[in-house]
């Protein structure tokens, strides 16, 4: 999936444990592990949100598109 979640290393720069931003969004570790790790398919805006306030940070932090071989993106198509 060319959508890359940064979630490991805004808690790094932010010195953050995943367990204390569990507790201050009020998402469980186990979602959150799995929004860390990519293995996400969705994410609700409300969870973003929470994201972002706690961790001081925009979407764009924590979210990146990169283009790549599974991202279906033809560059001969217009």
């Amino acid at each position: 999936m060319p959508v890359r979640v940064n979630l490991d290393r805004v808690l790094l720069e932010r010195r953050m444990s995943l367990t204390e931003l569990s507790d201050r969004v009020g998402v469980t570790i186990a979602n959150l592990s799995i929004l860390k790790t990519g293995k996400a398919r969705a994410v609700r805006f409300s969870t973003l949100d929470a994201l972002c306030r706690e961790l001081e940070c925009q979407p764009g932090d924590l979210l990146t598109f990169e283009y790549g071989p599974a991202d279906g993106h033809d560059e001969d198509e217009a």
